[in-house]
């Protein structure tokens, strides 16, 4: 059986500017993202990988076409019902952390359920914590913490919720070949272990190969989407599209 799509993108347009200044980041782009896969996107500078991500995951409005998270369209959601999609059904791991400073790692960890009004499962909360290994980081904050452990921070912060999908923008854009190593084996994890959906755009092959699937853009269309493979072939693919 084919896994239920947990995202769908159907002819998604995205264009900035007008006239002949027009530029389509996105053109015509339709794919399906399946539960419990991890998807890379990558795509030379400028191809619209993160425009397509952002549209993705609701924090950017295509021009044309359609975006469904978990089964909801949402082009039909007005700015609240899209904000409280975006904080039930979705997790962002950025480049640059974005953790709060004056909060304690276990803070912003629980940040999102705050925010909900939810409760925390602490079941939950600590299989988090002993998966991405801040046991003994608990009580520290950011400026106390390396780089590879703040985006430990970062990710479990995306999973407290159990959302329908992770969204990584470059996660490990800013972090040294261990502490990406770290995050990416993480990534890997909340898939296989915790039967999360991960879409991560990144222009890293070592990264693109821990995925199950890749899908390469160039000029805002979708010209490869096929397997993941080892590192070496995802350098090929991308010598090759590019």
């Amino acid at each position: 059986m084919t896994p239920t799509p947990i995202v769908t993108a159907v002819d998604l347009r995205r264009r900035f500017g007008e006239g002949e200044a027009a530029v389509d980041a996105l053109d015509g782009v339709s794919l399906e993202l399946p539960q419990g896969a991890f998807t890379a996107i990558m795509g030379p500078s400028g191809s619209g990988k993160s425009t397509l991500m952002h549209c993705l995951a609701g924090l950017d409005k295509p021009t044309g076409g359609s975006v469904s998270i978990d089964g909801v369209d949402l082009s039909t959601l007005d700015d609240k019902k899209l904000t409280e999609l975006r904080r039930d059904k979705v997790g962002f791991i950025f480049q640059s952390f974005n953790l709060l400073p004056v909060l304690t790692a276990q803070e912003n960890i629980e940040l999102p359920l705050k925010i909900a009004g939810r409760d925390v499962d602490a079941a939950w909360r600590d299989r988090l914590i002993d998966t991405v290994g801040l046991r003994d980081r608990l009580t520290h904050h950011p400026s106390e913490l390396s780089g590879g452990q703040q985006q430990r921070v970062a990710v479990a912060r995306a999973l407290i919720s159990k959302p329908a999908v992770v969204f990584a923008d470059e996660p490990t854009g800013n972090l040294d070949s261990q502490s990406s190593a770290e995050v990416l084996r993480l990534l890997r994890q909340s898939v296989d272990e915790l039967g999360q959906t991960v879409v991560m755009v990144t222009h890293e092959a070592n990264a693109a190969a821990i995925a199950d699937r890749i899908l390469v853009l160039a000029d805002g269309k979708i010209v490869h989407d096929g397997h993941a493979g080892s590192a070496d072939e995802v350098h090929d693919l991308m010598r090759t599209v590019g």
